[in-house]
């Protein structure tokens, strides 16, 4: 064989079958990515005792409950505005690997852990799936998942703050 040969030989035999490998597998990846915001529905979130969760924000509807300080239920109609409060909540559940999370994430289930734990339950849907997940504040884990569960709670909760001194202006 000659020089030349060899070196289409191997381009035949080696790099394209590589190539179209790359493009097949990469192609499929961008083409099926779960959980783009184009794609991107509502968020729903709701706290409160494992019993009986009070706290409730659905932003497809708009429709907000929580208990105040005073342990009034206030319902009021909050909407997070698409281009900058959902899209930052998007991409902060993104950051913090929200889609890789369990979808059960429950404590102890116990009488005396009923009554002292918080349940979150965090909801993203989108057109072809959605995201669930259930947290109890004494879920024993990985703390790195823990830390990330609560960090998305945050800034759930200072988006909800935001928006409605935002809404009361």
């Amino acid at each position: 064989m000659s020089d030349r040969q060899k070196k289409i030989f191997f381009t035949l035999t080696i790099v394209v079958p590589f190539l179209a490998y790359c493009v097949y597998y990469y192609g499929m990846m961008i083409k099926n990515a779960p959980y783009r915001f184009s794609d991107f529905e509502s968020m729903s979130f709701q706290y409160g005792n494992k019993d009986n969760l009070v706290n409730k924000y659905d932003s497809k509807t708009g429709d907000y409950q929580y208990l105040n300080k005073r342990d009034s239920l206030i319902k009021t109609h909050l909407h997070l505005v698409k281009d900058i409060d959902l899209i930052y909540l998007h991409r902060k559940a993104a950051d913090l690997g929200f889609w890789d999370f369990p979808k059960n994430e429950t404590g102890d289930t116990t009488a005396n852990a009923r009554k002292n734990g918080v349940r979150y339950i965090i909801e993203f849907k989108y057109k072809q799936k959605s995201k669930r997940v259930v947290f109890d504040s004494d879920f024993v884990g990985d703390p790195k998942l823990i830390d990330a569960n609560n960090t998305l709670i945050k800034e759930i909760r200072q988006s909800l703050i935001a928006a409605e001194s935002r809404q009361k202006k």
